[in-house]
């Protein structure tokens, strides 16, 4: 249920971001508002799947959208109000749908957990995103220009160890199977 009302917040979210223009503060707000919900919500969804052992091929499948859905509003919403360089949003959607394609590839012969450093990812983009929701200036728009370099660091570094695994994996699984394991 908590999934379904992320995915749902994602529209809602995406109308408070444009409301009148785009560049209110005050609709920027109630969008940040959405966009905490919806993050704050992921972490307690895991949680409280992991401890009541509520995990589902449903949840498996939708938790993975739900936040890809909401990370990819709040990238395409701020770039195209141009508040957020467009290589920014290109880069982070492309290592997220590179990842989400190249589990499919290794599938097969292995499931690729998220890391540690993943997670960290997911943090910090989430934290850089919702700060460039807010209408920041002075120091405060510095942080978050900061947050969102190291959120892209992070982005293109957990990208490339992924990448590493998922061929290291692949090759292990076609010699397992080549030895007739």
């Amino acid at each position: 249920m908590l999934t379904m009302f992320r995915l749902l917040l994602v529209p809602v979210f995406a109308a408070l971001l444009f409301a009148d223009g785009g560049h209110d503060p005050k609709w920027r707000a109630f969008a940040w508002a959405a966009f905490a919900v919806a993050m704050i919500t992921d972490v307690f969804d895991g949680a409280l799947a992991r401890s009541k052992g509520l995990i589902t091929d449903f949840g498996r499948i939708a938790d993975p959208i739900a936040d890809k859905a909401i990370m990819g509003a709040g990238l395409i919403g701020l770039s195209i109000l141009g508040d957020l360089p467009w290589w920014v949003t290109v880069v982070i959607l492309a290592r997220e749908l590179g990842i989400t394609l190249m589990r499919f590839w290794v599938i097969r012969y292995a499931v690729i957990p998220a890391s540690r450093g993943g997670k960290l990812k997911t943090l910090t983009q989430g934290i850089a995103v919702g700060m460039y929701v807010l209408v920041l200036t002075g120091p405060l728009a510095t942080a978050r220009a900061v947050m969102m370099a190291i959120a892209v660091v992070l982005t293109v570094g957990t990208g490339l160890d992924y990448l590493i695994q998922a061929v290291r994996l692949r090759r292990e699984g076609i010699a397992r199977e080549r030895a007739g394991e």
